[in-house]
């Protein structure tokens, strides 16, 4: 996998962030391929989820954006390659999210997104993603 392509994944993964504290809706969708499944685990909890299918995974993220009160930033950083192929990878990465509320940012906690991404009709998309929360929020 050359450097261009690792940057687009890189990019993807900050899209798919940025789609969501924007709450660009469409961008968001874009990071995911139809078929894509994600799940999570908060501070060695029950796994939550799956969310398979597209629809039903915007259909979770728009409702927890729905339901939120603050401003959130999902700070995505030590992106690194688990595997990579010319059509598929694995890619782990370090989530910080913070929140604004009346005038005060919190942190509300620190996770690991583990991705596996593939390349659908030349754009590089989230297949299977899951998220370990240190803390609940």
């Amino acid at each position: 996998m050359n450097s261009n392509e690792k940057l687009a994944i890189h990019e993807l993964l900050y899209k798919s962030a940025y789609g969501y504290d924007s709450r660009t809706i469409d961008m968001l969708a874009n990071c995911y391929a139809e078929e894509a499944v994600m799940t999570m685990r908060i501070a060695d909890g029950e796994l939550i989820g799956p969310f398979e299918g597209h629809k039903e995974i915007m259909k979770m993220m728009i409702g927890a954006m729905e339901s939120q009160t603050d401003k959130r930033m999902h700070n995505i950083s030590n992106i690194f390659f688990e595997k990579e192929g010319d059509e598929a990878a694995t890619v782990l990465s370090s989530l910080t999210l913070t929140a604004v509320e009346n005038g005060s940012i919190q942190l509300l906690t620190t996770g690991i997104y583990r991705d596996e991404v593939v390349k659908v009709g030349g754009s590089w998309k989230i297949l299977k993603r899951h998220l370990d929360l240190e803390l609940p929020f």
